[in-house]
Formats: structure tokens, C-alpha cells, sequence
């Protein structure tokens, strides 16, 4: 059970434009790319995936860009790994054994059942708002390049 660079890059996005939700703009994806050092159309994509579930607006236009929505910081992060992962890695044998449970156990099971279930407790118990409790100019610091 991995991350996705999409998860990753989803992430430090939605963390980038709450940071910016102070601003009266909305952020530019050619803005949130470059001072997170990642590619604009990937990122773009993903952003876009992110839209069509509702933890972002979207608009377009020279004054367009990304916003969150309404709920977006009282939403937990596993929301973004369904998203962006989807929800099969909690339930899939590390070792793509076919057979793999409590009753056929691959040699990592018990070990991977316990870091998985912990795992799935940790996206679901934080929102995208507990992340953002620290200082946003180390949070900031932390996500961009410069």
C-alpha cells in the first residue's frame, strides 16, 4: 500500500490554494505547478478530478483559477485517496497474493492488516483543515520550491 504521486500532488495542491484562500483571487494552476515544482498538465488533470468531486471551484477565464469549497476543510483526507488511489489498497494483499485473508495468510498479512488498518484511521480522522493548524508560512515553506 503506496501513495500515488496524484495523491501527493493533490494534496499539496488543496493545502497551496487553502493557504492563498486569504487572497481575493483565485489560484492559477500555472502559479500552483511552478511553486510546487510540479507538471502543469498532470497537475491539471488531477486538480480537475478534484473539481468534479467537490472539494474545489473552478472557474474559467483570465481572472479563473481554483477555490476551495465550501466544505472542502472539514473534509477528511481519505476523501483524497479515494479520489485520486481509490479505496481497493486497504483491502489488497501487499503481495498481490491472489488468495490472501485471515484463513490463507501471505507471510506479511497480519503485519500489513495492522499498518493498513492504521493508515485508514489516520485519513479519516484528519480533515484537510487539521493540517493547516501549524503556521501557514512554515506549512507554505514546506510545500514550495522556493
Amino acid at each position: 500500500m503506496f501513495l500515488s504521486k496524484s495523491f501527493g500532488y493533490a494534496l499539496r495542491g488543496i493545502l497551496y490554494i487553502a493557504i492563498m484562500q486569504d487572497e481575493p483571487r483565485k489560484v492559477q494552476i500555472e502559479e500552483i505547478a511552478t511553486k510546487l515544482s510540479v507538471p502543469k498538465h498532470f497537475l491539471g488533470k488531477i486538480m480537475q478530478q478534484i473539481v468534479k468531486a467537490g472539494l474545489l471551484r473552478s472557474t474559467k477565464g483570465p481572472y479563473g483559477g481554483f477555490s476551495l469549497a465550501d466544505k472542502t476543510l472539514s473534509t477528511p483526507v481519505i476523501k483524497l485517496v479515494e479520489i485520486t488511489d481509490g479505496m481497493e489498497q486497504f483491502s489488497m494483499c501487499v503481495l498481490n497474493f491472489k488468495y490472501c485473508n485471515g484463513l490463507n495468510p501471505c507471510p506479511l498479512h497480519y503485519e500489513m492488516e495492522e499498518a493498513k488498518k492504521n493508515y485508514l484511521n489516520v485519513f479519516s480522522k484528519n480533515t484537510f483543515g487539521d493540517l493547516l493548524e501549524d503556521s501557514k508560512g512554515e506549512l507554505l515553506k514546506s510545500l514550495t520550491v522556493s
